[in-house]
Parts: C-alpha cells; structure tokens; sequence
C-alpha cells in the first residue's frame, strides 16, 4: 500500500522536508485526504462479457463496437484479470457490497437474502460524508440499507416499462412490489441517475451504483436496436460446438447449452420467445446450435448498444457539469458471460468466459490514460477500494484488499498471483454442478463435486457425479484440453490442491462442517498421483 506521504505529493500536495512529514498528525493527514475525496460513479450491468467490449478486443470488437465505455479505458485503466468469486447476480452482488466470501456474507445463491443489517460498503460511506444511492437492478431480495436514496427494480426487473421501488415508499421483499416507469429500462435507469446527480445534496462527495439490467437474459432489446444486425453473419467461437470428451465426468454432461437454448427459442411452456420465435422444426442439432447462436448473439449485442448509449449519457453529464476530474468512473458487470464458447450460454462455470469480469475505470487525478493492468483482482476487493478513496478505514472482516494503487500503475509487491471461485449453487435447473477450485496466472485446478445444495443438510437437491479438471492456460488459453491425470503434471497438481485448501482454510471456507463433502473429498484427492 503506497504510504500517507506519497498519497500526498500524488494528490499535488506540497510536502517540504522530513521534518516536515513527520510533524503531520493523523489527524491532520486524513483531514487533507479527505478534503480531496472523489466523486465514485459505480455502473455495473448485468452478464456484459468482457468479449462482448471493443477495447478487450476479440472477434466482435468491429461488429459490436462500445466507444463510450472503451472511452473510459482510453482515458483510464483496463483490467485484464478481473474475477468474480461466485459467477452468478445475486451471490456476486453481495460480495461487491460487503467484500466478504458468498460463506461469510450468507448469499450462496439466487435464492438466498441479504442481510440488510450486516455491516455493507455503502454504511460505511454514507457514515464517512458520502451522499450514497443505488439505481437500478438490486436483486438482492431486501431492502437496501445504508443508501440515502434508492429506486430499484423488484427482482430481475422487466426490460419495457419497468416498475422500480422507491425509498419512502412501503417496501415489500423479492419481486413485489413498485410503480411502473414508461420506457426502456436501460434508458430509465439512466434517466434516474442523471435525476438524482442533478438533485443531489452537493456539499458532499457522492458514491452512487448505477446497475443495469441488460444485458440479462431472455435479451430484450430497444425497439431503436431491432434492425441492428440485420442482414449480418456473427462469427462462431472456435468452441461452439466443442468435443466435451476431454471434459471430467464432472461437468461433460451439464450446463445451459446452445441446444438447449434453440429449444427455448422454438417453443416455451407459457409463451413465444419475447423477440420471436426460432424455428429449428428442420434442422439438425448442429444446424439448430448455429440458428440459436446468431439469434442470442444479435437479441444480446442490441441490448449492450443501449448499455453503451447509456454509458454516454453519464460521462456527458459530468463533463457539463464540471465533474469529471473529480469523479471515479468504473463500468463492470456483475460476472462474466459465455456467448456460445464451450457451447454455452449463461454463466456460474469457472471457465474464464464467465470466470472474468470487465473493469475499466477513469480517475485523472490518479489513473494515467490509456493504461492496461494484469493483476489479478476479485469482486471482493471492490468494498475495500471505494473505502480506499474515500479515505475511511478498512474493517478487519473485510476480506478483500484496496486496489486503488494498482489501477495507478504502482502495484504492491505482495499483491496475489491466485484467486479463489466457489459456485454453490446446486439444484436441477441451473445445470451447473457446484465446484470450486483455484486460478493463477497460467493454471487452474477445479473440483467438481456435485453435492446438493449444502445448506439443505446434504439430503436434497441434485447430484451429480465427482470430477476434477486442470488447465494450462498459457498453452490453452481457452481451456479447450483438460489435462488433469498427465504424469508430467502430477507435482504441479499437489502442489496446487495443497494450495486450494490452504486458501479455504484463510477465508474460512472449511468442508469440514458438511460430512458428505469430506467423504467425497477422502474418495477423489489421490495427494500420490493426481
């Protein structure tokens, strides 16, 4: 962490002599940092792809390009590894707020609610000076707390003329409740925002998240976006009809799949598909995986040219106001998303495409221009780093760490080469298995170990079979050959497992409290070989 005395002569503070730093008080010290506290505009949508954002580059980059929050990077930082703890809304949402472990802040899953009375980011910012609010997709069932004003959608939210719960108004828990905007949701949510900053008490620094719903499935776009693509030919990802006999039986079998999607598409239980309908009657399944991806691909890429739009609309409001140099931009998304690579769709695997979350962010006073940063850094990180700026203590709980110096291009020397992912969530219809498992710069080692849903006593729920799967990324970027079982790779894999449980064992995230899961572990962790 850069100490107090570079802080100030990076904040353009002059600072003369020895005698003269170490004369400061720390009282004095966290007065200045203070007097210069930024502005934190949070925009955070829901599933946006780092694939799916022209300044990541990749195959739609000249397709779909997204200036206005590629502007942010050519004026800021890019984060390359950027990675979600727990890839899916709810359980990701809770970790951004809290900087805790899904274990440790008691959001495992969608269906899990937050505590509204445990300690959050927003709390503390708000008991700190800040002007807090939160617009948009909450999803995290209770009602927010620590937020001066909130306007938010019940549940995931409609795409077209969306209801939102207003602070002040009786607040009914889950997806009741609210009073119905005209609109798109995109644009309303934005139309909020900019009402609120325009409004705002403006004798305080503010820390506003602004959170899309888009680009959410089942993909609704604006009616100004529905010829978008017309006529266009949207290139596959090498994997979209991927071999899964490398896979660990652990996997090979599930997930959300562009099979399955071409099905949705063709017919549903209650209705058509909201952007019409797939007709796959005469094709075959290959046939029907490449229909349903150009039709998920189009319905998704329209929805994110809104988002962008919309990411315009915020950064012109600061520059008219004068706010810019002063105000933090970030734009993220809650995980990552796969658009048809692995053949898939949806998120919660390890596997990078939904593993990797974007992250660029905009700061002049501290962010040089046009930077790119490698480190790898987690959601649960988040907390910790609007504190950072703010100039407030990080409670201890926290679990996470600032990387306010990193985005400034001065990385700690100490700082992680490894990120720990645990997805729990286990019942039949999310097809996922749950698995955990550990990422480093070039491997990663998941256990697959299909268990039900821990916390209904191992008894219901969906199992599914053990598996365990090694990856090197350096030579297989898009883990495309799992080579776990390798001879040559046998004391690389212990060493790996060995680190895994030391990181579980730091967190807190023991298996020693679910019996079955420790019987499965004696069955499947050969410490000889792998």
């Amino acid at each position: 962490m850069i100490n107090r005395r570079s802080f100030l002569k990076g904040s353009g503070i002059a600072v003369v002599g020895l005698t003269a730093i170490n004369g400061f008080s720390e009282v004095f010290a966290r007065r200045v940092e203070k007097a210069n506290r930024p502005n934190i505009l949070y925009i955070m949508s829901d599933d946006h792809a780092t694939n799916a954002i022209s300044c990541y580059g990749g195959m739609l980059k000249d397709i779909m390009p997204t200036p206005n929050i590629d502007r942010i990077a050519q004026e800021g930082v890019r984060l390359n590894s950027c990675f979600v703890s727990n890839s899916i809304c709810t359980p990701s949402r809770a970790v951004i707020l809290t900087g805790k472990h899904s274990h440790n802040n008691g959001v495992y899953t969608l269906h899990h609610d937050f505590d509204r009375n445990q300690q959050n980011v927003a709390k503390l910012l708000q008991k700190g000076g800040y002007n807090t609010a939160m617009i948009g997709k909450w999803h995290l069932h209770t009602e927010p707390s620590g937020f001066d004003y909130y306007n938010v959608l019940p549940g995931q939210g409609k795409y077209h003329d969306p209801f939102f719960k207003e602070k002040g108004d009786t607040w009914v828990d889950h997806n009741e409740g609210g009073k119905q905007y005209e609109g798109y949701c995109t644009d309303v949510v934005t139309d909020i925002t900019l009402e609120w900053l325009e409004n705002r008490k403006k004798d305080k620094p503010f820390f506003l998240m602004c959170h899309h719903k888009a680009p959410h499935g089942l993909w609704e776009y604006a009616k100004r976006h529905e010829n978008l693509f017309d006529g266009v030919v949207i290139p596959e990802p090498e994997s979209l009809q991927e071999d899964l006999s490398h896979r660990s039986e652990g996997s090979r079998e599930y997930g959300r799949n562009m099979l399955n999607l071409a099905g949705r598409m063709n017919v549903t239980e209650k209705k058509k598909w909201p952007t019409g309908r797939l007709d796959t009657t005469k094709m075959d399944d290959s046939q029907k995986i490449k229909a349903a991806y150009q039709k998920y691909l189009k319905d998704y890429l329209r929805c994110i040219a809104a988002i962008d739009e919309n990411v315009g609309r915020m950064l012109k409001y600061l520059d008219d106001e004068g706010l810019a140099d002063d105000t933090i931009v970030i734009y993220t998304s809650d995980q990552g998303m796969f658009l048809g690579e692995h053949s898939l769709y949806d998120k919660r695997w390890m596997f990078d495409e939904s593993l990797k979350m974007p992250f660029v962010a905009r700061y002049p006073k501290e962010i040089k221009q046009a930077t790119v940063n490698d480190d790898m850094i987690t959601n649960v990180d988040f907390a910790e780093t609007f504190l950072d700026y703010a100039s407030l203590d990080i409670p201890k709980d926290m679990q996470g760490r600032s990387f306010r110096w990193n985005l400034a291009g001065k990385t700690p020397s100490n700082w992680p080469n490894d990120m720990y992912y645990r997805y729990w969530m286990q019942f039949e219809g999310s097809k996922v298995p749950a698995h955990y498992g550990i990422r480093t710069r070039r491997y990663k080692l998941i256990f697959y170990y299909g268990l039900p849903l821990l916390d209904k006593g191992n008894t219901a729920g969906w199992v599914t079979k053990p598996g365990w799967e090694f990856y090197d990324l350096k030579k297989d970027p898009h883990e495309l050959k799992n080579i776990y079982g390798q001879k040559k790779y046998a004391t690389k894999i212990k060493r790996l497992k060995k680190r895994l449980l030391n990181i579980k064992d730091r967190i807190g995230d023991g298996d020693e409290k679910y019996p079955k899961l420790m019987e499965l572990r004696a069955k499947h962790w050969d410490w000889t070989s792998n």
